[in-house]
């Protein structure tokens, strides 16, 4: 990707956004941000990773939703848009289950507005963020094939239909389409209401974790900057392809996570469980060959190293991050 270009990017204030952004422009791209700044969690966390990129050369931001059909075409009308990464979308599974329009509403029509600019505006790549969790019930490593039709969330069928009408797209017009199928992305600036995030803080302020289960359901973990990485790669031309962007190791059970935050802490973590949420994953680990075959791309920071980099940006940043409620 030699080739300067402009970049429509959606979500820009989420963290695998806002590192997408900031890998985007350090190499010489343009990119035009986009995101709403909505309350899902605590916003100050957002406005910080905004923060890091305001000012820096090449990065102009607006603020608004891509539910709103008007402000999306406005935005390609206003920037000569090469191609563009939609990474904004409400996410988490239990939140799904109180709020399931607003997950349909951002996620799929948001994608529809999206594409049908697209359409108008002549852009011809568009790079999706979708789940691991489609992958629920069937057996690992999860590969791209393996048929993901039953969801057991709003949040992971709201991603599949995105899937969907991003081939329809595709079919019809032409549009170059890659779907990063993200697994358990962690890492400095995370979002609060996931386990690295608030486990991390809750050990160092004394809380009792809240565990869903016995603390052997597992993860195929994978660190922000692989991820980014990987979503920018996802830019070159492919056709119509679904890749899996994960650790591609033997997944870590949550257990092992607390035990390697409470070595990295220095300090003994509180649990209380509670009953598995049957919406949940018992564990995911990611099939990368394709991601490796087609985008020449293999996560580089170990588990170890991300967890470590994580606390410690915790630890510098811990004035902060105590105000974000989880």
């Amino acid at each position: 990707m030699a080739q300067k270009m402009t970049i429509l990017l959606t979500g820009c204030a989420g963290y695998i956004g806002a590192e997408t952004a900031r890998q985007l422009l350090d190499t010489g791209h343009t990119v035009v941000g986009v995101d709403n700044l909505n309350d899902y969690y605590d916003v100050r966390l957002k406005k910080m990773r905004l923060e890091s990129l305001l000012g820096k050369k090449g990065f102009h931001f607006l603020q608004g939703d891509i539910e709103d059909k008007a402000f999306v075409d406005q935005a390609f009308s206003s920037f000569p848009v090469d191609k563009v990464i939609n990474l904004a979308a409400r996410a988490g599974v239990p939140y799904s289950m109180k709020f399931p329009e607003i997950y349909m509403t951002t996620n799929l029509m948001g994608s529809l507005n999206i594409l049908q600019a697209m359409n108008k505006f002549g852009v011809k790549k568009f790079v999706l963020a979708s789940t691991s969790s489609l992958y629920a019930g069937q057996s690992m490593p999860f590969n791209e094939d393996l048929p993901v039709n039953t969801p057991i969330s709003p949040y992971a069928a709201s991603k599949k239909a995105a899937e969907v009408l991003s081939y329809t797209y595709h079919f019809l017009y032409g549009i170059d389409v890659t779907i990063v199928r993200y697994f358990t992305v962690y890492g400095p600036y995370g979002r609060p209401d996931m386990s690295i995030f608030r486990f991390i803080k809750w050990i160092d302020e004394g809380t009792p974790i809240t565990l869903y289960g016995d603390g052997s359901q597992s993860r195929d973990f994978t660190y922000v900057e692989d991820i980014a990485r990987g979503t920018i790669l996802g830019l070159k031309d492919v056709g119509y392809q679904i890749i899996n962007l994960g650790g591609g190791n033997n997944p870590i059970a949550l257990d092992t996570v607390i035990h390697k935050m409470e070595q990295l802490l220095g300090k003994k973590a509180s649990i209380e469980n509670h009953d598995f949420h049957k919406t949940d994953l018992r564990a995911t680990w990611a099939n990368i060959a394709k991601a490796k075959a087609l985008l020449n791309w293999a996560p580089e920071i170990t588990f170890d190293q991300g967890l470590a980099r994580t606390v410690d940006w915790y630890i510098k940043n811990k004035s902060e991050i105590s105000k974000i409620v989880i």
